[in-house]
């Protein structure tokens, strides 16, 4: 199995998505971002940190654009970047991404790149780029000790194996949010087997009164456990005021949370910002998909709070960081997990993305689910068994 598992790492190896470039003299490198949301949103923070420790730590100039709708506000927030005289015009929403493109398309001697995005491969523009992370092995990594929690509970008593439930407040049904949460309940699922999970969507990526509520939802629906992909501080203030744990994103919440807050998963962007501000320095091309993962540093947890989390949980979690790096590790190997329960032995996934979101491409090799190797955005939109979606109106 581990053999088996190498090679289908490799084939994410082959794609090239590990680029870096070496440190060059940034000084005269100027990039512009163009942020959906501002500091309150811990996705728009997560990103503003990384923009400004990079360029700080190479010496770049920066200029930063907040509150960008995802509309022609962003064409014209890139537009005005470029005729500021950026070299580099990056944005951080998946709606960002045509707006960029058409910028792009105007602005030739611009770099253009987009978090999350996944038209690059396909515009073949030379100044158009995509970047994401292997996000989905640190939540898995965070459901891993979202499981260990829930075993605590189980041994203390609190409830019975088979009412091992956790809850999820995800922002839409995009790939990116079922990669998300399928990985973080199979890490789950790899120590507290009879773990199930409800999750319910609120139709953005940043509302913290409709997260508070789905989060309260999911509580008084018997989840003993809560995690989320959405971008405010709803859900872990629901959980903290029910005293239910919880498992965040983009950053630790144990100052607001210390008696419910676990762990948190984050894409640390530092190391792409760096990257592409070294490619315009070096006069190197950036890639046109750009994944980041473990070892480039782009994927990171948070310290555990020990006085929430189950004991052991750090030990555990480092061990399984190991071995990942090993290539012993894979978070969608198909024999963990089944669909309408049947194993997945062979699946076309929308790669390619066009209007009717038709599968294109074979994704499964050497029984595993090979996420972000033919583009950086996530494309696992499987839904497998175990996980029990409340609503799908977005």
């Amino acid at each position: 199995m581990k053999k088996i598992l190498s090679l289908a790492l490799a084939i994410i190896m082959v794609m090239g998505l590990f680029a870096v470039s070496a440190a060059a003299d940034a000084s005269n490198v100027k990039i512009g971002f163009i942020f959906l949301h501002d500091e309150n949103s811990t996705y728009d923070l997560n990103f503003l940190n990384g923009a400004m420790e990079a360029c700080e730590k190479l010496g770049a100039e920066y200029v930063l654009k907040k509150n960008i709708p995802e509309g022609g506000e962003c064409y014209e927030a890139a537009a005005d970047l470029a005729d500021s005289g950026c070299s580099i015009v990056f944005a951080d929403s998946f709606g960002h991404e045509d707006y960029l493109i058409e910028a792009a398309k105007e602005f030739p001697d611009v770099q253009f790149c987009h978090a999350t995005g996944t038209k690059a491969h396909t515009e073949n523009l030379p100044n158009y780029h995509n970047a994401f992370a292997s996000i989905y092995e640190g939540r898995y990594l965070a459901g891993v000790a979202a499981g260990m929690k829930l075993n605590e509970m189980i041994e203390a008593g609190q409830f019975t194996a088979e009412e091992a439930k956790m809850g999820y407040v995800g922002a839409f049904t995009y790939a990116e949010v079922v990669s998300g949460y399928t990985s973080f309940y199979l890490g789950a699922k790899s120590v507290c087997p009879t773990v199930t999970m409800d999750v319910t969507f609120t139709g953005s990526w940043y509302d913290e009164t409709a997260e508070k509520e789905a989060a309260n939802k999911l509580i008084e629906g018997g989840c003993k456990l809560i995690s989320q992909h959405a971008d405010s501080m709803g859900a872990p203030t629901a959980c903290e005021n029910a005293g239910v744990p919880n498992v965040s994103y983009n950053g630790s919440t144990v100052d607001a949370c210390p008696n419910t807050f676990i762990v948190s998963s984050r894409i640390n962007w530092a190391p792409y910002f760096e990257y592409i501000i070294n490619c315009v320095a070096n006069g190197e091309e950036i890639a046109t998909d750009w994944t980041g993962t473990i070892a480039t540093g782009s994927v990171e947890l948070s310290d555990v709070n020990e006085k929430a989390a189950a004991a052991g949980t750090a030990d555990k979690l480092a061990e399984l960081i190991a071995k990942r790096d090993e290539g012993s590790l894979v978070v969608f190997d198909t024999t963990t997990f089944t669909v309408d329960g049947a194993p997945v032995e062979s699946y076309l996934a929308d790669v390619d993305t066009d209007p009717n979101y038709e599968g294109d491409t074979e994704v499964i090799a050497y029984g595993v689910f090979c996420e972000s190797a033919f583009r950086s955005a996530p494309y696992f939109d499987l839904k497998i068994d175990g996980i029990n979606l409340l609503d799908v109106a977005f």
